[in-house]
C-alpha cells in the first residue's frame, strides 16, 4: 500500500506521527469508451461553451452557478485565504461511545500506521481507546477539505472513518409516515418468526459480486474465444403479497428448508397470541376445542363400559352348565325348561333335569375310561 497523507494525531499534549492508507478499495470492472469500428480510444477536449475555444489547464478556474447565466469565478488566492488547517493533525475534540454515532454517517476508511519512534504512544492511544468501549471524534483535512471522523481501533490497528456532515444527510419524508397504519399482532408476531428462521452469524467472506463475476468471465471468454455460456436465469421476483399472513408463512416454511430444518413445529404466533380474538385466533380455538370435547366423552363412555364387563364374564357359566353336554333326555328337558319359564311347574321339571344330568354325567365318564 502506498500512503496518501502524513501527519500526526493529536491527542492532548501528546503527539503521534501517522501515515494514512486507503483501508477500501474497488473492486469494479472500469471501461474505456472506444469506437465501435476500430477500438479507438474516445478522447474528450475541454472547449468553452461562450467562444468554442479548446481551454488548457492554465486557465481553468472553478466557478459557482448563481443561476440565470451568472457565474462566479473563484482563483487560486481565494482559496488561499479560506480558515483550512495546513498543519496536518488529526486533532482529537472528545471521545463519544461508539454506539451513539449512526453508521449513516460514515463516508471511507482510512488505516494509521505509526510513523518513526511513534509507535509506543499509538499503541497506548490504541489500548486505551479499545477498553474504553468508545470512538474519538477528530478533524482532518485531507484533499483541501476539512472533515469529521472518527478514530476507533481494528485488528489492533487504529483506523480513520471520515464523516458526512449532520446536514448533509437528508430527512425521510415520505407520505405514507402520516398514514394510521395498524399491523395485527399475529402478522407481527409472523414476521418475527421469520426473521427467527433467517437469523445468523454475520460472515461477510460468504458474500460475493456475482456479477462482477460473471463480467469478468464474459471478458475472459472474449478474450480466448471461447464461447460464452449464458449465466442461469434468477426465479423471477414474487409478486405483491395479497394475503400477507399466507406469504409470511410460506416464507418461514422456505426458511426453514434452506436452513435444513423440519417443517411446521411451532412458531411464535401461537406464543404471542393478542388477548382479544381475531379471525385467525378464533379459528384456532375451534380446533383445539374439537379434540378436547372428543377426549371428555370418551372418558364419560368409560364407565359404562366397565360396568358391562361383569356382564360378559358372567356368560361362560351358563355355557358350562351340564345340561348341554348330557344326553337326549337332558336336552329334551332342558330345551322344555326353557320354553315354559313362565310357570311354576316348567320350574320343577327343570330342577328335576337339572338333577338327572348331574347323575348320567359321572357314570358317562366312568364308562368312558373303562372302555378306555
Amino acid at each position: 500500500m502506498r500512503a496518501i497523507w502524513k501527519g500526526a494525531v493529536s491527542f492532548g499534549l501528546v503527539s503521534i506521527g501517522v501515515r494514512l492508507y486507503s483501508a477500501t478499495e474497488e473492486k469494479d470492472i472500469r471501461f474505456h469508451q472506444v469506437h465501435r469500428t476500430d477500438g479507438g480510444r474516445v478522447r474528450y477536449k475541454r472547449v468553452c461553451s461562450v467562444d468554442g475555444e479548446e481551454v488548457s489547464y492554465d486557465d481553468i478556474a472553478k466557478g459557482y452557478d448563481l443561476g440565470g447565466g451568472e457565474m462566479v469565478i473563484l482563483t487560486d488566492e481565494d482559496f488561499a485565504d479560506l480558515p483550512l488547517s495546513t498543519s496536518r493533525a488529526i486533532d482529537v475534540l472528545e471521545f463519544v461511545p461508539a454506539d451513539q454515532v449512526d453508521p449513516m454517517l460514515y463516508n471511507k476508511a482510512y488505516y494509521l500506521e505509526p510513523e518513526g519512534t511513534a509507535t509506543k504512544p499509538y499503541v497506548l492511544l490504541r489500548d486505551a481507546l479499545a477498553d474504553s468501549d468508545r470512538v474519538a471524534i477528530v478533524k482532518v483535512a485531507i484533499r483541501q477539505r476539512e472533515q469529521l471522523a472518527t478514530l476507533r481501533v481494528r485488528d489492533n490497528v487504529l483506523v480513520l472513518n471520515t464523516m458526512l456532515w449532520p446536514d448533509e444527510i437528508r430527512q425521510a419524508s415520505f407520505g405514507f409516515l402520516d398514514d394510521d397504519i395498524q399491523v395485527r399482532p399475529p402478522e407481527l408476531a409472523m414476521a418475527a418468526s421469520l426473521i427467527d428462521s433467517m437469523a445468523g452469524e454475520f460472515a461477510p467472506g460468504e458474500y460475493t459480486d456475482d456479477y462482477r463475476a460473471a463480467l469478468q468471465e464474459v471478458i475472459d471468454a472474449k478474450v480466448e474465444g471461447r464461447e460464452i455460456v449464458a449465466p442461469e436465469e434468477e426465479e423471477e421476483a414474487p409478486a405483491a403479497a395479497v394475503d400477507l399472513m399466507a406469504a409470511l408463512r410460506a416464507s418461514v416454511e422456505r426458511a426453514r428448508v434452506a436452513r435444513g430444518e423440519s417443517g411446521g413445529g411451532s412458531d411464535r404466533e401461537t406464543d404471542r397470541e393478542p388477548a382479544q380474538p381475531t379471525p385467525i385466533t378464533s379459528a384456532k380455538s375451534a380446533k383445539s376445542a374439537a379434540p378436547a370435547k372428543k377426549a371428555t366423552a370418551g372418558k364419560r363412555a368409560q364407565p359404562a363400559q366397565k360396568a358391562a364387563q361383569p356382564a360378559k364374564k358372567a356368560q361362560p357359566a351358563k355355557k358350562a352348565q351340564p345340561a348341554k353336554t348330557a344326553g337326549a333326555d337332558g336336552s329334551s328337558a332342558a330345551g322344555s325348561a326353557r320354553k315354559s319359564s313362565g310357570t311354576k311347574a316348567a320350574g320343577t321339571k327343570q330342577a328335576a333335569a337339572k338333577k338327572t344330568a348331574d347323575r348320567k354325567t359321572p357314570a358317562r365318564k366312568s364308562t368312558d375310561r373303562k372302555t378306555a
